[in-house]
């Protein structure tokens, strides 16, 4: 009876063992905004405790917020791709000319607002078009940011003669072609630099969407946000993109692989669309009424009609960079167009 004993805890102390040498991996995820960020709370830290708790404790999360790890926003792809994060969460657009085929889902009026409405539309156009914008990493998530509206200080923006003379901050090349169609002035600028340049007068306002106007405090320093009407097509969208290097991927054991793969792709995005309509709708619910601009349909048409000839431009230089644009605009349309 003492020797069987004794060979139950002799088991039992190497079953302990073996449970304790199992490696524990630490993925370093970074992205640009604070720790405050909805996309930190109610995303990045919920995934990384799943990813967590399915694999009893073996993969964890070291999260790096505001360009902790150097650097700045228009780095973070590179040092996904290059190992100095293992995960970033960034704006492909940030990084200049490397996500070309990406950017269809950027161009002026193309996405319904929301981003349970616009995220599978973004998925979808990134399998069947933008793979290859993507070589060398492992794709997580590609979503979008819910849409723009405009929040000025001191104008108020009901009209294309509102915009005229206006100098606003654009987060991308698209959106800084919309607003320069709609006769503004664009500035181009991360969303960390919004709030200090419009209290300074450098720029009067920005197109941005309502999930960065609490972490910034944008709502601080504009007194005007200006929306469309409802059921109609964003100004303009920031793709968001969760990247992994593609080494440190494969790298792992396979069952930690199949983890993440499982909480990745459409479910991942699913988990962004979720938090990101929430906090959307919380933005906007605390903002005065008497702050809030509806754009009528007269002027949202007249707005469309300006902005029209970018679209057909950007086909025309992604053309001359070797890509068919016609062909990527045309199938970002279509998407767009079955999913109304």
């Amino acid at each position: 009876m003492k020797m069987s004993k004794l060979a139950v805890l002799l088991a039992a102390a190497c079953v302990s063992s073996a449970a304790l040498a199992e490696p524990v991996y630490t993925l370093k995820v970074a992205h640009f905004l604070p720790a405050n960020s909805n996309a930190q709370r109610n995303i990045i830290e919920p995934w990384c405790q799943q990813l967590a708790s399915e694999s009893a404790g073996r993969l964890k999360c070291q999260l790096y917020p505001s360009m902790q790890l150097g650097g700045t926003p228009a780095k973070l792809a590179d040092m996904a791709r290059n190992g100095v994060a293992d995960i970033v969460w960034t704006a492909p657009a940030y990084s200049a000319g490397k996500f070309p085929r990406i950017e269809a889902m950027e161009l002026p009026f193309m996405l319904p607002a929301g981003a349970k409405a616009s995220n599978p539309i973004i998925w979808q156009y990134y399998e069947q078009y933008a793979r290859d914008d993507f070589k060398g990493y492992k794709v997580l998530s590609i979503h979008g940011d819910g849409g723009m509206d405009i929040h000025t200080r001191g104008k108020t923006v009901a009209s294309l003669d509102d915009l005229k003379n206006l100098k606003l901050r654009a987060s991308s090349r698209t959106a800084a072609k919309l607003v320069e169609a709609l006769g503004a002035a664009p500035v181009s600028m991360p969303p960390a630099q919004m709030t200090e340049s419009i209290s300074k007068g450098v720029v009067d306002g920005a197109l941005a969407s309502w999930e960065v106007v609490p972490p910034t405090k944008l709502d601080e320093v504009t007194d005007h946000h200006s929306s469309i009407p409802a059921g109609q097509p964003a100004f303009s969208y920031t793709v968001l993109a969760m990247l992994m290097n593609e080494r440190k991927f494969n790298s792992l054991p396979e069952d930690l692989r199949a983890i993440i793969e499982r909480n990745s792709g459409p479910t991942l995005n699913e988990r962004f669309a979720t938090a990101w309509d929430s906090f959307l709708d919380k933005a906007r619910n605390a903002t005065p009424a008497a702050q809030m601009v509806a754009i009528d349909e007269s002027a949202y048409a007249a707005m469309r009609q300006a902005a029209a000839p970018v679209a057909e431009a950007w086909a025309s230089e992604a053309s001359d960079k070797g890509l068919d644009g016609k062909a990527l605009l045309e199938g970002a349309r279509s998407l767009s167009t079955q999913a109304r």
